[in-house]
């Protein structure tokens, strides 16, 4: 599969023009994006939390695997198995600032999965599902590591969500203001935004040097 698909649930509504369909720019964002959201129906009522992600593209589930990090202790994550969750992953690339309040806006590109969650529960699936999401934070940071404990597995999840019911939208470009606006005189213009690595900080109980994937990380991110 290499377009997106939308259903219902994931067809644009409003501003269309803005939706993309190639798959692999949906990819694309979920790889340089380091942190997604999860909405999940917990106790009757609606929970959006912060959580750590991996994505397989060649997963086992319709269109690629999203995985959803978490604790077995958190609410949320024992509501999801069999649900429907919405996962969105968004990156914020300027602020729009124009010459009136309702023309302002965010360049931004923004991806929304949803889909049935399945708890992992293959210890083959779920060690590479651990895996590729200390990678996605550091790549190749996974193999340097020592093997979780008993106790560390019996208290991680991993939900498992297909990548085939998503969309797309991207926001590019500059001002949009009114010909009168402009007329006017004020001064309108973006703000680029992008995230930056600082200084590696080692820890003060560390006398081994920083390790070349934590070099290379936070390199990328400095670009």
């Amino acid at each position: 599969m290499t377009d997106l698909s939308p259903t219902p649930r994931t067809t644009l509504t409003r501003e269309k023009e803005r939706g993309r369909t190639d798959r692999d720019e949906l990819l694309a964002l979920l790889d340089e994006a380091i942190i997604a959201h999860i909405g999940v129906v917990a106790g009757g009522h609606p929970v959006v939390v912060p959580v750590a992600f991996a994505v397989d593209a060649d997963g086992p589930d319709e269109g690629g695997t999203l995985y959803v990090h978490g604790s077995v202790a958190a609410g949320w994550m024992r509501k999801a198995p069999g649900s429907d969750v919405c996962v969105t992953v968004t990156a914020l690339d300027g602020l729009v600032l124009a010459r009136s309040a309702f023309n302002h806006s965010m360049n931004y590109r923004c991806a929304v999965v949803i889909g049935s969650a399945r708890l992992v529960e293959d210890e083959a699936e779920r060690a590479r599902a651990m895996e590729l999401t200390v990678d996605h934070v550091v790549p190749g940071r996974a193999a340097t590591l020592r093997a979780n404990t008993r106790k560390e597995l019996a208290a991680t999840a991993m939900l498992a969500v297909p990548l085939h019911e998503a969309s797309l939208k991207t926001r590019t470009g500059g001002v949009e203001d009114e010909p009168e606006d402009v007329a006017a005189g004020a001064w309108a213009g973006v703000v680029p935004l992008r995230i930056v690595s600082g200084d590696v900080e080692t820890d003060p109980e560390t006398s081994e040097p920083v390790p070349d994937d934590v070099r290379r990380r936070a390199a990328q991110l400095s670009n």
